[in-house]
């Protein structure tokens, strides 16, 4: 029993040293990301009251134009740059939304809205390079590269530490009354100092833990390849998840394919076939590279979550249906994987859930901070408890 119990103290002083050193190198790099995604919890609701003014048009009975036409008008405004996607909407007051490509140095220009009757510019979206700039942050730290910089890299490693420290918390946490749920859900509000601090690193702990738990699980889908490559693999089909993988891969660099001019038209009658009207909005993205293939993402007019979409692969020279991939047809898993985004910031659960993902991220920093007064705490303790001469240098 004497070993048990020994051997008890050994395990709960290296997980209280795994929590602690984790905790004191990520507490500021998890607040950041954390705030930044506070900032981006109702980010869609925020531009859309923000732009209701260019959002929006007066129906007309004549027919809109097709995405060509509006592309080619758009050559006469100054500086707006090669265009890379259009997102149109069943809904003849919708206004279409145009993006552009990257320019050579590696900026993006503000996308536009524009009149799918006449052409005529609305208007640039308000908030749309504050919430790029934040998501910037959130996800690769502003770091050059972005998605291909090592941002991305060392927010994954933040999230395995995140996990690490749920973990190694909840066993040191885990009271001798585990059955009390006011041991595990009250602070102690009339304790002071050390207590006090400890009283509410353990409840908030307790109070975040599962979102946390998950924030950090999907959060590692955009850090890590072989994370997602391990996911797909668990929770897709074989065939799925094979065209998954060969969509990955990139193309060989000594094979050459001539520039052929990649249009809208031909991918969006095509689409209209496939889709019989039954969409709500339909976003449009040309090749980044010199295929032809076209990426169309389509939204169900029923569908609550952006991760409700059908997707096509649409060969926008020929109009050939490359691939059709329903979120209908989708198993449960396949509609996980399609769903990390809405998971992650909680829409999956409507708005209730974004709301509450909100708070427990808003709640790190008071998290962090409480954790690091208990570090410094108990080292002052530990110093104070050392004799004399433990305490003297060399010379003394």
């Amino acid at each position: 029993m004497a070993i048990q119990h020994q051997v008890g103290r050994k395990i709960r002083a290296a997980l209280l040293q795994l929590h602690s050193i984790a905790g004191l190198v990520l507490a500021l790099l998890l607040s950041l990301i954390a705030l930044t995604g506070v900032t981006m919890s109702f980010e869609d609701e925020i531009v859309d009251h923000l732009n209701a003014g260019i959002m929006q048009v007066v129906p007309r009975t004549t027919p809109a134009l097709l995405p060509d036409e509006l592309v080619s008008r758009l050559k006469a405004v100054p500086d707006a740059g090669k265009v890379a996607g259009i997102t149109l909407s069943s809904n003849p007051s919708a206004a279409v939304h145009i993006r552009f490509a990257r320019d050579e140095q590696g900026g993006r220009p503000s996308s536009l809205y524009v009149d799918p009757y006449d052409g005529r510019v609305l208007g640039v979206p308000r908030g749309e390079d504050f919430f790029a700039m934040v998501r910037r942050l959130h996800r690769w730290l502003l770091i050059s590269g972005d998605a291909r910089g090592w941002g991305r890299q060392i927010t994954g490693i933040a999230a395995l530490g995140l996990i690490a420290m749920l973990v190694s918390g909840l066993v040191l946490r885990w009271p001798r009354r585990a059955s009390s749920v006011k041991m595990w859900l009250k602070p102690n509000l009339t304790l002071s100092g050390r207590g006090l601090h400890r009283s509410l690193h353990a409840v908030v702990g307790t109070w975040v833990l599962l979102v946390y738990l998950v924030m950090a699980i999907t959060g590692l889908w955009y850090s890590f390849d072989w994370y997602k490559d391990s996911v797909v693999w668990l929770l897709a089909r074989p065939h799925v998840a094979a065209v998954k993988m060969q969509l990955k891969q990139p193309r060989l660099s000594g094979r050459s394919e001539p520039a052929q001019p990649v249009w809208f038209d031909r991918a969006w009658s095509t689409l209209l076939r496939e889709e019989s009207g039954g969409f709500a909005r339909v976003q449009l993205t040309l090749p980044a590279g010199p295929g032809t293939v076209m990426r169309i993402r389509s939204w169900p007019k029923d569908a609550t979550l952006e991760s409700e979409r059908n997707e096509f692969r649409i060969d926008a020279v020929t109009g050939q249906l490359i691939s059709a991939e329903r979120y209908a047809d989708k198993t449960l898993g396949e509609k996980a994987i399609a769903s990390v985004l809405d998971i992650h910031r909680g829409a999956i659960l409507g708005w209730p859930g974004k709301l509450a993902f909100m708070i427990a991220a808003a709640l790190m920093p008071l998290f962090a901070i409480t954790g690091v007064l208990l570090y410094a705490s108990r080292r002052k303790l530990q110093r104070s408890a050392q004799p004399l001469h433990g305490r003297l240098v060399p010379g003394e």
